[in-house]
């Protein structure tokens, strides 16, 4: 752990009033789940005080305890703004957005698994729908198929075309809905969608549309969450299990789509052909913070009532200070128009 890190926990902990060291290392530990070494502790502790953070208290004895001075309520406050600015607190643009997911390491865990089940090749034609800005047309043109991109922003459709270029002579981009797909009945022989049913007004609808497009033997694969899956490692789980049903509850249309695509696709006449949950998971608090958002969403919770703002600085501080770990399950679901 870093000095600074180390210094920040100490602060913490010092909160809640003037402590000895056992008690303090324990309440280091809830803050952060694991505890400081003794050297640690102990050098952060001499480097506070001598930049007059902490003193100790005059009390008989020989364990004094620790307490925080004015200005190292001062200096806590500063940490725990600074600790917060660790998270982004704009959205990003959507097209980067959707670049920057695609390219991270969890994106390309579930994408690979999409990509072989797609099983493209010369002669194919492939639906990306909600192609968003392009970011996966590159693959599915480099497997020799021919790739209609189809979304309902055209914006993000002129970022697709930028980033295919012009010699992409196999691409073709369309402005629609999902709902109504702008394709001619059986056109194509392949159809995918990457995150997009989780946010859809009518999943059925888009299915059926999807049915229809396709050729008879023809497939559709789909990448979609269960964001019931959300797990976030914090020593107050009642907080991380608080954080996650509001995600699920307030926050994404669809939440559990992932697990849910298999029965809507049988419902519309598809038959289901494989299901493959890929469980990314995130040890880097930067890289999960492009995906989930954390600060603007603890900002949202508090607003909905999930959280009271002391709970959210808990929460904040140790998911910008503490060990990381978060996971969520996508679900890759293969299914087939009958012949």
């Amino acid at each position: 752990m870093q000095t600074r890190d180390a210094q920040l926990l100490v602060l913490s902990a010092l909160a809640d009033g003037p402590m000895h060291g056992y008690a303090l290392n324990a309440a280091i530990e809830r803050i952060a789940g694991s505890r400081l070494g003794e050297s640690s502790l102990y050098s952060a502790l001499n480097r506070l005080r001598a930049k007059g953070f902490v003193e100790f208290a005059e009390e008989p004895g020989r364990r004094r305890p620790a307490r925080l001075t004015a200005e190292g309520h001062a200096e806590l406050a500063r940490g725990r703004r600074a600790a917060r600015e660790v998270f982004e607190a704009v959205a990003p643009e959507p097209g980067e957005y959707l670049r920057s997911a695609a390219a991270s390491a969890a994106g390309r865990s579930y994408k690979e698994v999409v990509m072989e089940r797609l099983e493209l090749g010369p002669g194919l034609t492939v639906a990306d729908l909600g192609c968003g800005a392009g970011a996966d047309l590159a693959a599915m043109l480099a497997a020799g198929s021919a790739v209609i991109g189809v979304d309902i922003d055209p914006a993000m459709l002129a970022r697709a075309a930028e980033a295919a270029g012009p010699d992409a002579t196999a691409l073709d981009l369309v402005h629609g809905d999902l709902h109504e797909l702008p394709l001619p009945d059986a056109s194509v022989d392949r159809a995918r969608t990457d995150r997009v049913v989780q946010h859809v007004a009518e999943p059925g609808r888009v299915l059926a549309e999807a049915w229809r497009v396709l050729r008879p033997g023809g497939r559709l694969v789909m990448g979609e969450p269960d964001w019931d899956s959300l797990a976030i490692d914090h020593p107050e789980r009642d907080l991380a299990r608080r954080y996650a049903r509001f995600v699920a509850d307030r926050v994404v249309r669809n939440a559990t789509i992932g697990r849910e695509l298999p029965r809507l696709a049988a419902a519309v006449g598809f038959e289901v052909a494989d299901v493959t949950p890929v469980t990314p998971v995130f040890r880097d608090r930067a890289a999960a913070d492009a995906i989930f958002g954390f600060r603007r969403v603890t900002t949202r919770a508090v607003e909905a009532g999930y959280f009271v703002e002391p709970e959210a600085e808990r929460w904040l501080d140790h998911l910008a200070t503490g060990p990381f770990l978060a996971a969520m399950t996508m679900h890759v679901v293969t299914v087939v128009r009958p012949d």
